[in-house]
């Protein structure tokens, strides 16, 4: 199971919105086949184990950190192929919580026949897969708010200019955490300020099938013909309130973007909806980039479940904060990170936590 775990490691960012997953198969004490989930849309690590072994696999073992599907997705249902191959025992170290799944994986492997035991390394196995594990039971995105700061908490001076807050290596660790993300979400403020493309720099990172994708709140529909997010790259989705012109809508959709309309108060948009929406559109990680606002929104809702704010050792002063339009009336009221880890970057800090609930 350890080197199932190992396997899954293997696919990276790549196989999200999948979870990570590797596979062993054993028999008489000699390991026969192995693989893991590369790529999404891919071949699924069972797959893989099972065209390596051959007819090897009939009498195996099979090991494996979560339980094999039993669904029709991209790829066909996993466990038809573990039923035609022979194997005699699956070892897991999770039952998984999709609701496709959910059972009906070990449920249809028991009615072959197949002996069923769960539970092997289960702590390490569900940390590999945290964020996924996450999002299917609450059934919404995990929420990281990310940000570059200063000591004073600034993303930017006093008259605007944001490049750049922090040095190389803390922008590099940035690309890293977007390359992890499933989407990343902006305000329509951040655009019309920085024009940024929301793209995955990184060494050695090659993704061209739409993720992450980026995202943008706009409650009005402001968002530039001609802005970057529309150009090449990964695809872009706007949400908007149910007001804004028809004609505007279309205008951004021949351009390539998702537009889709969701509940507002005073042209602020329903987070909830937002995140129920991005959710069903596979969605398990959502890395929120801001503005200001942004984050004040999703920490004044309750729907911020980490941080990853990178800290420069500098003063701006006046400037825009990293969380605006919304303030506690007491120091007993804000909310707090607790799990406080500390990342050195060169003249800069990571600082990551989860935010109590």
């Amino acid at each position: 199971m350890k080197r199932a775990l190992a396997l899954a490691q293997s696919g990276g960012s790549l196989v999200s919105p999948n979870p990570r997953v590797g596979a062993v198969l054993v028999k008489k004490g000699r390991k026969v086949g192995e693989g893991a989930h590369l790529k999404f849309g891919g071949p699924h690590a069972e797959i893989n184990a099972l065209r390596r072994a051959g007819t090897q696999a009939r009498g195996a073992t099979l090991y494996v950190n979560l339980e094999p599907c039993a669904h029709k997705g991209k790829t066909p249902p996993c466990v038809d192929a573990l039923i035609r191959s022979g194997v005699q025992r699956v070892v897991a170290s999770l039952r998984d919580p999709f609701p496709l799944v959910r059972g009906r994986g070990f449920a249809r492997l028991r009615a072959a026949g197949v002996k069923i035991e769960v539970g092997l390394l289960e702590k390490e196995a569900k940390a590999l897969n945290e964020n996924f594990l996450f999002s299917v039971l609450k059934g919404r995105p995990k929420v990281i708010l990310k940000a570059a700061l200063t000591l004073d908490g600034r993303i930017a001076t006093r008259t605007g200019a944001s490049r750049w807050v922090t040095g190389e290596r803390a922008r590099r660790k940035a690309h890293e955490l977007r390359s992890r993300a499933d989407a990343i979400l902006v305000g329509i403020g951040t655009v019309l300020e920085d024009d940024p493309s929301l793209t995955v720099r990184k060494p050695g990172y090659h993704r061209n099938d739409g993720w992450p994708f980026r995202v943008v709140l706009d409650a009005d529909l402001r968002l530039p013909l001609k802005a970057q997010l529309l150009k090449k790259g990964p695809r872009t989705v706007v949400f908007t309130s149910s007001q804004v012109s028809l004609s505007r809508q279309r205008a951004l959709e021949k351009r390539g973007a998702g537009v889709f309309r969701v509940p507002d108060t005073q042209k602020m948009l329903s987070l909830r909806a937002v995140l129920k929406r991005l959710y069903q559109m596979g969605v398990r990680t959502l890395l929120v980039e801001g503005g200001g606002r942004v984050h004040g929104s999703f920490l004044k809702e309750g729907l911020a479940d980490e941080a990853a704010l990178f800290i420069a050792p500098k003063v701006f002063g006046e400037g825009p904060a990293w969380v605006r339009g919304w303030g506690v009336s007491a120091p007993p009221q804000a909310p707090r990170l607790k799990g406080v880890q500390m990342e050195s970057l060169g003249k800069d800090w990571l600082l990551t936590g989860h935010w109590e609930k």
